[in-house]
């Protein structure tokens, strides 16, 4: 037993398990890559001011889960807890709105890190594919984002997870319904942290999940009572090409996602069969952000899918996904001539992309053949000296158990033909 262990409300990711990571990260990024998103890779860390102007300073990311530190030059800086406002920071530090071809279409793969209590589907380090497409108001992007994760979650087989939607509106109607739901918070029974809350941003005491407040909540005003003509129009073109594309979705009034710079479109992506933590991924357009963080105006829309609550929710419905072998082909040799050999074929079969393994440490046959079985090769190679004597080799199919022999030249061609 080693000495350390992973820190609690961490995990390691690793083989056969890790697989299926992969295959979920890839399957997500697939529909963006076809999509004309292209990819980008931020620091693990920003400024802290970076996350409190754009995630806001009233969310508990920023008030009680972010990994803050000051480094030994003094500078103040976090893990980040989220991906979009690392995108859209270095977006704008590259002056990528300013070449002339917006919107800026971006996906990017990574760990988030935040202190939260550690539970199933609640990590304090996790992953997320996400996607931002930047410089462009226009419902169609919000559509697309929604279709292309719809696709994304469907192409990996999963079938009951449901899309929430909502509008939160923009900065002409919102204020009205802000002074409205504060009127209403003020007449409740809130300890003095929550009225608080609601003071700097009320809408985030809507996504409150204590039950003694949510049963406060019943008769809240909704947002959608409030929305302007353009906010109204807009949405509504959001929701008919959504439905166009075959995608079903939910109409959730009180959906508010735990992030405040979320305007207009926001949507939520649900598995009930995750308990508690029922969400594996959302988003939702982000007008505001880029001059909340120093930049100029940029309307902006994007989502962000959790790989580990992706595969919960592939556990939870039963989903086997059909992950590549990882090894195809494994060579034992018996003799230091048949390593010499098999080696040099091993090399040559990963170059033409026949995924290739070799036995190492001079095993004998028996432990070799048994490393064999575990790797799940389909075929196992094994020579010795009577073999390289005749100029052969022993193949052997490990489904069927028939072996042949085959030419010490043919190796390569005839596995080719028999992998496709």
């Amino acid at each position: 037993m080693s000495t350390f262990q992973a820190p609690k409300g961490t995990y390691d990711l690793i083989p056969p398990d890790s697989a299926k990571y992969l295959a979920v990260r890839e399957a997500i990024a697939a529909p963006l890559r076809n999509s004309g998103y292209g990819y980008i890779e931020t620091p693990g860390f920003e400024k802290v001011e970076l996350f409190a102007r754009g995630v806001g300073e009233s969310t508990d990311i920023v008030t009680k889960e972010m990994y803050a530190f000051e480094t030994k030059g003094g500078d103040k800086l976090a893990l980040r807890p989220e991906g979009t406002a690392s995108v859209l920071r270095a977006a704008l530090e590259a002056n990528l709105h300013k070449l002339g071809n917006l919107p800026v279409k971006l996906w990017y793969s990574g760990s988030y890190y935040r202190y939260e209590r550690p539970q199933k589907g609640r990590y304090r380090h996790f992953s997320q594919v996400g996607a931002e497409a930047i410089g462009a108001e226009d419902p169609a992007l919000d559509a697309e984002l929604i279709i292309l994760a719809d696709q994304a979650y469907r192409s990996l087989g999963l079938r009951e997870f449901r899309i929430l939607l909502n509008s939160l509106g923009d900065k002409e109607c919102r204020p009205v319904y802000r002074e409205a739901l504060q009127t209403f918070l003020r007449g409740l029974d809130l300890d003095e942290e929550t009225l608080r809350r609601a003071d700097i941003n009320p809408l985030r005491v809507l996504d409150d999940k204590r039950p003694d407040v949510q049963k406060q909540l019943t008769d809240a005003p909704l947002l959608r009572d409030y929305l302007c003509d353009a906010c109204k129009a807009y949405h509504e073109e959001v929701r008919e090409l959504i439905t166009a594309a075959g995608v079903s979705f939910e109409d959730d009034p009180r959906l508010v996602r735990g992030l405040d710079y979320y305007t207009r479109t926001t949507f939520e992506f649900v598995h009930d069969g995750l308990g508690s933590q029922s969400a594996v991924g959302g988003g939702g357009r982000y007008d505001g952000l880029s001059e909340m963080i120093g930049g100029p105006a940029l309307p902006s829309v994007g989502w962000a899918l959790g790989v580990d609550r992706t595969v919960l929710a592939l556990e939870a419905e039963g989903v086997e996904l059909e992950l590549p072998s990882t090894t195809s082909v494994f060579a034992v040799p018996l003799g230091d001539e048949a390593r010499r050999l098999l080696f040099a074929k091993v090399t040559e079969l990963r170059k033409v992309g026949i995924a290739a393994d070799f036995s190492y440490g001079h095993k004998g046959l028996k432990g070799a053949m048994k490393n064999a079985n575990r790797s799940g090769a389909r075929f196992t190679v094994v020579a010795g000296e009577r073999d390289l004597a005749e100029g052969v080799v022993q193949l052997k199919d490990m489904e069927s158990g028939e072996q042949t022999a085959i030419g010490v030249n043919e190796i390569v061609a005839e596995l080719e033909s028999r992998l496709g």
